[in-house]
C-alpha cells in the first residue's frame, strides 16, 4: 500500500506551524516550508481536510490553553534507534514542566549523553507534539531551532505556565 502526506497549515502565536499528516498519523511538523517537507518525506501529496483536521483542532485548542495533553496519533516513521527512544520519551513529558537535556538522557535509556540530547531536539520533525521546548539546559533555557529560535521557546513554556511572563511580554 502506497502511504501518503497530507498537509495543513495552522495560523499561530508563534508563526505559521505546518503539519504533515499519513494514515498513520502526524509525521512532521513545524515552521520549516512545505517544499522540505515533501522532499524530506519523500511521500505522494493529497489533500484530505479530514485527515488533518483532528491535528488542526487540538493545536488551536492547545494555543487557546484549552488543551494540555495532545491525542493526536504520531507516526514514528522518521526516527529510529536511540533518536526514536529519546523522542518517543520526550513525548511523555507533560504539559507545564520541563527536563534538562541530562534528565531526557537518563529517562530514555538511551546511552545518549546530555550533549547528543541537544542535537536530537534540534532536529525534532515533530515539534510542540513532540515538546522539544520542554527541554531546558541546566543553567538556562538552552537552545531552540524552531520558529524565532529561544524567543518561540520562552513563548511556548510561558504559555504553558512553565515560566512567568515578564514585563517584556506585555
Amino acid at each position: 500500500m502506497m502511504t501518503t502526506v497530507s498537509f495543513a497549515e495552522v495560523p499561530t502565536p508563534v508563526g505559521p506551524f505546518v503539519l504533515a499528516v499519513t494514515e498513520v498519523g502526524l509525521v512532521a511538523s513545524g515552521w520549516r516550508s512545505r517544499p522540505r517537507l515533501d522532499e524530506r518525506l519523500g511521500l505522494a501529496e493529497v489533500h484530505d481536510a479530514d485527515r488533518t483536521a483532528f491535528v488542526v483542532a487540538e493545536l488551536n485548542a492547545y494555543f487557546a490553553g484549552e488543551l494540555k495533553t495532545f491525542e493526536t496519533p504520531v507516526d514514528w516513521r522518521l526516527m529510529s534507534g536511540s533518536r526514536l527512544r529519546v523522542l518517543q520519551t520526550l513525548h511523555e513529558v507533560p504539559y507545564g514542566t520541563a527536563v534538562t537535556y541530562g534528565e531526557l538522557a537518563t529517562r530514555s535509556g538511551s546511552g545518549v549523553p546530555a550533549r547528543g540530547i541537544g542535537s536530537i531536539m534540534g532536529s525534532n520533525p515533530i515539534p510542540i507534539i513532540v515538546p522539544c521546548h520542554r527541554v531546558i539546559a541546566g543553567n538556562g533555557l538552552g537552545g531552540f531551532s524552531g520558529g524565532e529560535g529561544v524567543e518561540t521557546k520562552r513563548w511556548l513554556l510561558t504559555h504553558e505556565g512553565y515560566l512567568q511572563p515578564t514585563l517584556l511580554d506585555f
